[in-house]
């Protein structure tokens, strides 16, 4: 199978590094014009430093930190006056681990902010365009603890929940415009993030982190994390014209590791 995004212009989510890196990496190899989202001015401009070459004069970037919504709302304000989307997908930095007993309500104020909101808004910012063009494709990266909350992660577990949710609602809203919205329920993959996490862990247990990183393991069913460049082939697929009739779903890719139908 093909999949060309030819003249397709997109907008990924922290992809200074990580799962949002790998994403805008593969949409640029199909043929998208990439714009990246990002607070690390230094990482964006690597990042597009290696996005492919064909067209990377339509590359670019916006500097925005996610844990500043009213900053973070003029920065998208900015870049929507003169551009538009047809590939949006929201991706976002991860908020401080912890277990519902430790978070308090500006915790949880502060994560809906973050995981929610910017969601929201970026969305709210690229429909006029998709609706005008009456074509569309918005992905969300999510998590397996939608389905299955993870005791370390209170916030995650609740904000993202939301976020699902909300994605379905407005799947059904926008189909007849010819808009997917596809909610991706995400398992561990070799990120920064669930190293950190994975240390996090075994300091907790006191248990040596590699002695904890096989126990982890040892829950995934394919006994591996994932690799970013998954991920992207996932994506890539969702927001090409090969994935046309897939809307409002809450696709896993997670190794097995969710347990619940």
């Amino acid at each position: 199978m093909h999949i060309s995004l030819n003249n397709q212009k997109a907008l990924v989510g922290a992809s200074s590094n990580g799962l949002g890196k790998a994403i805008a990496l593969q949409l640029a190899a199909s043929g998208a014009s990439v714009t990246l989202l990002a607070r690390n001015e230094a990482a964006l401009k690597q990042v597009l430093a290696e996005l492919p070459a064909a067209g990377q004069q339509q590359h670019q970037y916006i500097l925005a930190d996610f844990s500043d919504i009213d900053t973070y709302k003029k920065n998208i304000d900015a870049y929507f006056l003169t551009n538009t989307v047809d590939i949006l997908v929201n991706n976002t930095s991860g908020p401080a681990p912890g277990t519902a007993l430790d978070k308090k309500d500006a915790d949880y104020v502060a994560a809906f902010n973050l995981l929610f909101r910017t969601v929201q808004y970026t969305t709210e910012k690229a429909l006029p365009g998709m609706l005008a063009n009456n074509s569309g494709r918005i992905i969300n990266l999510t998590s397996r603890s939608v389905k299955e909350p993870i005791e370390a992660l209170a916030l995650s577990n609740t904000i993202r929940a939301a976020v699902m949710t909300w994605g379905k609602t407005l799947a059904t809203q926008v189909a007849k415009n010819n808009i997917t919205v596809n909610n991706i329920l995400t398992g561990n993959f070799e990120t920064d993030r669930i190293l950190e996490l994975y240390e996090r862990e075994a300091a907790a247990k006191n248990i040596p982190f590699e002695e904890y990183k096989k126990l982890a393991l040892d829950t995934i069913p394919m006994r591996r994390l994932g690799r970013p460049k998954e991920m992207a082939d996932l994506i890539t697929f969702l927001a090409s014209d090969k994935a046309s009739y897939i809307t409002g779903t809450n696709m896993a890719i997670d190794g097995g590791l969710i347990k619940a139908v």
